[in-house]
């Protein structure tokens, strides 16, 4: 049986490690050509396990298809090169997620300002630039697949106010931003057949940046979500009608529920 990306071509930003990673595999199972960005190319580059070499055998190993492009997403230079290769060497994609991520998490009395221009351009600059630039052919297609991976931390604090909270005001803001300009793309583009969404975890996904934050330990009692989970949702959200499934801001577990799908081990 052939899979339901078949034939289609993805790029995943951010897909050396964690919730990329696991997006990229996903989608390398299901057909697709799956083109992975991020910074760490090879072994030793990052302090982080995790490398977009790994995850392109990975998904060949599987039997599927990958390109590796090295890019850091915090340099629009950066960005317009990884358009024009990916173009050149693979054509124009059907489905854009963008996953990439810069996180620092201080008090925003004395954040840095250039630690929060860092974050802006990487988790909403990017993810817009992109789009655009991945757009017109989508347009002239006349389907296409764009989903930014966002985070509970866009929400609004309630009362009352828990340890999570503590820090992740910039954050938050960068993926408040990620969401408003989801919303506002896929009504722009709702007439092109073009499908523009915003993918949260219901939990927390045990990744190299949550571990580095201690986010676990910092809070003993949250949901452990797979990445898993996330991939499958991602999929959903790549793969369905764009006329239908649009415009919507949602969290991994709920929309799996909702689309009566499900993740084995889960």
């Amino acid at each position: 049986m052939k899979g339901s990306l078949e034939g289609k071509l993805a790029v995943v930003t951010g897909a050396s490690r964690g919730i990329g990673a696991e997006i990229a595999r996903r989608f390398g199972a299901e057909g697709a050509m799956v083109a992975v960005t991020a910074r760490t190319t090879e072994a030793g580059q990052s302090p982080f396990d995790g490398t977009l070499a790994e995850t392109v055998d990975a998904i060949e190993q599987a039997g599927g298809r990958a390109c590796p492009f090295a890019a850091d997403l915090n340099a629009p230079g950066d960005r317009e090169r990884l358009v024009g290769e990916v173009q050149r060497t693979l054509g124009d994609p059907d489905i854009l997620v963008n996953n990439a991520a810069v996180t620092f998490l201080r008090p925003p009395a004395t954040f840095p300002r250039r630690r929060a221009d860092v974050m802006f351009e990487v988790q909403v600059l990017a993810p817009m630039d992109l789009a655009q630039r991945f757009l017109p052919a989508m347009q002239k297609r006349g389907s296409g697949w764009i989903l930014n991976i966002s985070s509970g931390a866009a929400q609004h604090p309630r009362k009352p106010y828990v340890a999570m909270a503590s820090n992740f005001t910039v954050y938050g803001m960068c993926k408040a931003a990620l969401e408003r300009f989801t919303t506002g793309l896929a009504c722009e583009v709702s007439t092109d057949g073009i499908a523009v969404n915003a993918l949260s975890p219901a939990g927390l996904v045990r990744t190299a940046g949550t571990g580095a934050h201690k986010l676990e330990e910092r809070n003993p009692n949250v949901k452990l979500e797979a990445p898993a989970v996330m991939a499958e949702a991602a999929l959903a959200l790549c793969s369905g009608d764009p006329g239908e499934l649009t415009g919507r801001v949602v969290y991994s577990q709920p929309l799996l529920k909702e689309l009566g799908r499900s993740v084995a081990g889960t």
